[in-house]
């Protein structure tokens, strides 16, 4: 399949600049904006998760837009412990709208990438796909409250919050759903496929 993606650069709020990609999809029924790992961990936007749904999500129909983090691959800035975060997530929500204003729109974070996500509310956001979320990076989630779709996915053998654990985390969440992935940990080998599989189960095309 011939490649269309293209290298994009964003600003935020803060004049952090941002490294990222864009993968549109034919006949796009939404886009996707994918978040990566703890950036002190080597984490980026090539990481398997968002890696994985660049390839695999436009030719199922969602653009995907991929994005490092500040203090990141040639993003600008430096690491903030996931707090000025949130404006790399705000503006990477603005880019995408930019790009395709007429598409619904669905935030979805792995590991690091999972809990900031959790913590943005944005009105341009449908839904919100949450991969084995640490869910520790802060005491109250802002999406907790809010009514929109949010859907984790626990790798069974999670080292760093594994199912039941999550399940204890999120209790009274409003309209969240759970799902594990079986035979992997947080890592995910093995079990990309089915990563895949549970995200486009949320991924449903519906109007702002």
């Amino acid at each position: 399949m011939r490649d269309t993606s293209t290298d994009i650069s964003f600003a935020t709020d803060d004049d952090v600049h941002l490294e990222g990609s864009w993968h549109p999809a034919a006949n796009a029924l939404g886009v996707v904006v994918a978040t990566h790992p703890h950036p002190q961990f080597g984490g980026d936007m090539h990481n398997t998760a968002p890696a994985t749904f660049a390839r695999t999500l436009p030719p199922a129909g969602f653009s995907v837009l991929r994005f490092n983090f500040r203090g990141v691959g040639r993003s600008s800035g430096v690491h903030d412990d996931g707090n000025a975060e949130h404006l790399d997530v705000v503006a990477a929500i603005e880019e995408a709208h930019r790009l395709a204003p007429e598409l619904p729109l669905s935030l979805i974070g792995y590991s690091f990438g999972a809990d900031i996500v959790l913590d943005v509310v944005d009105e341009r956001v449908q839904s919100f796909v949450a991969i084995a979320p640490p869910l520790r990076m802060f005491a109250d989630f802002a999406t907790a409250t809010d009514g929109r779709r949010k859907h984790l996915v626990s790798p069974a053998h999670d080292q760093f919050c594994p199912p039941a654990e999550a399940t204890e985390r999120t209790a009274g969440w409003v309209n969240t759903s759970h799902a594990v992935l079986e035979q992997t940990d947080h890592f995910l080998l093995g079990a990309t496929n089915a990563m895949v599989a549970e995200t486009l189960s949320v991924l449903t095309p519906t109007p702002n």
